[in-house]
């Protein structure tokens, strides 16, 4: 029987990720939507009891239109502490952290014996799999990695001792992208048993605003490889890989398409690339998810995204595989009223 336009409907989502043709409407995808946008917009905070959390989280998703609603694993890699400063954004969370590009935990061999290294057999998946019995029919789940292979090997060694090792010790380099790609590898393994999770995000940020994060042939020779490992994985076990990842990836779009096999791309700026330039470029070989910049959302008025939102439409939408969304993901520092005049030019603009 078919579903309603706004009922949850995951095959929509599976249309654009196989580039079959249009669905009935544009489908409305993130990556993930920040706790504090998440509870202004349900005027309650995420309740501390998990079963009733998961509800929560459903309804969100189903309220606002999307098809899928994110689920939750423990697995992680133990780093050293973020770097902290003041979060100004208007829903703050009291403090925003990143990454330490200084320095990792793994300095070397010594270090590389002594780390924890996860072990995905003692890791939670329950949030993940109690949602297979709370979805509403139409409804799936998705889930991401705890970071990518380059993510983590940058966070482990610290970007900047990384960018030398690439020279002095490529062995460690080697030794440590294996044990992260083995362990994502393996959560793989667990989230492809479960028949509800949808999709698969491979979430690796691999550039910045003007090139890759390492050269071109490094992401060949340590990154790519793993990458497509897990896709083929996936593959075989009926799933479609999203990728996210940040940055100028001009030079490697055809290694990620042709090589690893990735079913679609996400995280855009404007200021790289718009996605309407990157749809008309790519959209036959790959499907393109999101794309609205998040500088337009976090600096413009409702109207003004409600315009730029159209536009992205009218360019994206046509032939199918595209799907609307941010560039990149809902963060708190977005104004609510932004993220659903997003949604809000979906609805009327957004229907074949």
């Amino acid at each position: 029987m078919a579903r309603g336009l706004w009922e949850p409907d995951f095959s929509r989502m599976l249309k654009v990720l196989q580039r079959a043709g249009e669905p009935d409407r544009v489908p409305f995808f993130e990556l993930f939507h920040d706790g504090e946008i998440i509870a202004a917009v349900m005027g309650q905070p995420i309740p501390p009891d998990p079963q009733e959390g998961r509800r929560y989280r459903i309804e969100f998703s189903r309220r606002l239109g999307y098809d899928y609603v994110v689920g939750y694993h423990t697995v992680g890699f133990p780093g050293r502490a973020a770097l902290l400063a003041e979060d100004t954004a208007e829903l703050s969370r009291g403090q925003r952290g990143w990454t330490d590009e200084h320095a990792g935990p793994i300095t070397d061999w010594e270090s590389f014996d002594k780390y924890p290294w996860p072990e995905v057999t003692d890791a939670c998946f329950a949030d993940l799999e109690a949602l297979a019995d709370l979805l509403p029919e139409g409804m799936a789940a998705t889930a991401t990695l705890p970071g990518g292979v380059l993510e983590n090997l940058s966070s482990l060694l610290g970007y900047e001792p990384l960018c030398l090792l690439l020279a002095e010790d490529p062995d460690l380099v080697q030794a440590v992208v294996d044990k992260v790609g083995e362990t994502l590898l393996q959560v793989y393994h667990r989230l492809c048993e479960m028949e509800h999770v949808g999709a698969l995000w491979l979430n690796d940020d691999l550039g910045f605003k003007t090139q890759t994060m390492i050269s071109p042939a490094h992401l060949r020779q340590y990154v790519f490889p793993w990458h497509k490992r897990l896709v083929d994985y996936a593959h075989q076990h009926d799933k479609l890989v999203m990728l996210h990842a940040c940055g100028n990836l001009r030079e490697v779009m055809d290694d990620l398409i042709d090589d690893v096999g990735i079913d679609a791309k996400h995280s855009f700026e404007d200021v790289i690339q718009p996605v309407t330039a990157f749809k008309r470029q790519y959209g036959h070989r790959i499907a393109v998810l999101g794309g609205v910049d998040v500088h337009v959302l976090a600096a413009q008025t409702p109207d003004e995204v409600k315009r730029y939102t159209r536009t992205v439409i009218e360019q994206c939408a046509p032939g199918g595989g595209w799907a609307l969304g941010s560039g990149n993901s809902v963060a708190n520092y977005i104004p609510v009223a932004n993220f659903l005049a997003m949604l809000e030019a979906g609805r009327e603009a957004g229907v074949y």
